[in-house]
């Protein structure tokens, strides 16, 4: 492995750390297309490789959120649980892929990823007097935040989201998020870090169950995981702070062009 290689491995891993902890979709979606357009890494290296730095990087944002208050450890042990089954299965289907049909896959759901993110609004919270509260959470800076979760549904959705997490190596998070916060009825903030301390739990077994199959690269997966660690911790320290402004909408744009290009290589045309 070349020193560029290391590098830029590195770099890819600070940044997915970086912008996957701050919306809580913990970076895979930056990782695998990176893994196969600039490493040609095959689909299955590409998504065992990523779950297991995923994990690394979901971890540490996890820690962080958790110091922050702000995840719903018993909703989130939930979805975890029902994101285990689903991580198995995900990893038994990667064989079945060829590269093309992968990236195609791929590249369509960033596309809609990064319009999603670059279109998005706050949900509009309900005055706490217009409904029963079952749930208040108060973060370590004050904050109080009073909603009712979905629970049942949010189990469902779990299952799904271990298949695709381990089938796409990107973690989950990018379908949890919007459906925990539109669909669900956790506010924002509670959402990306309850989301964030499902996918530790979900790209852990994922990744041991890529890891027993040999889809693993085990050198690159430390590095872009270690790498990004400082990069999640950065990103959870700031993510209070971000109201869909213009970091967001510039990683939106990046994902969107990542996606195009996947998308023209998978249909051969360049």
């Amino acid at each position: 492995m070349s020193v560029f290689e290391i590098i830029g491995l590195a770099v890819t891993g600070f940044t997915a750390g970086l912008f996957g902890t701050m919306i809580g979709i913990g970076g895979g979606v930056i990782f695998v297309p990176i893994f196969l357009l600039v490493f040609h890494y095959t689909p299955q290296q590409a998504a065992g490789t990523s779950l297991m730095a995923v994990f690394f990087n979901a971890l540490s944002g996890t820690l962080s959120y958790l110091r922050q208050k702000r995840v719903d450890i018993k909703s989130g042990f939930k979805f975890m649980l029902a994101t285990i089954p689903g991580a198995f299965l995900g990893t038994w289907l990667t064989k079945y892929f060829s590269s093309d049909v992968f990236g195609l896959i791929f590249a369509s759901l960033l596309i809609i990823m990064s319009t999603y993110i670059f279109f998005r609004r706050e949900p509009v919270q309900l005055p706490s007097a217009t409904f029963t509260q079952s749930r208040t959470l108060t973060d370590s800076r004050g904050h109080t935040f009073s909603y009712t979760p979905k629970e049942g549904w949010g189990i469902a959705l779990s299952f799904l989201v271990g298949v695709l997490s381990s089938l796409l190596g990107i973690g989950g998070g990018i379908i949890h998020v919007p459906a925990m916060i539109y669909l669900l009825g956790f506010p924002v903030h509670i959402a990306t870090a309850t989301s964030h301390f499902v996918l530790a739990g979900s790209s852990f077994f994922g990744s041991i169950s890529h890891l027993t199959m040999g889809d693993v690269l085990l050198v690159p997966a430390l590095i872009v995981g270690v790498a990004a660690i400082p990069g999640a911790l950065i990103g959870a320290a700031i993510s209070h702070r971000l109201k869909g402004n213009l970091i967001i909408r510039l990683l939106a744009i990046a994902l969107g062009f990542l996606g195009l290009r996947l998308l023209l290589k998978s249909l051969g045309i360049f």
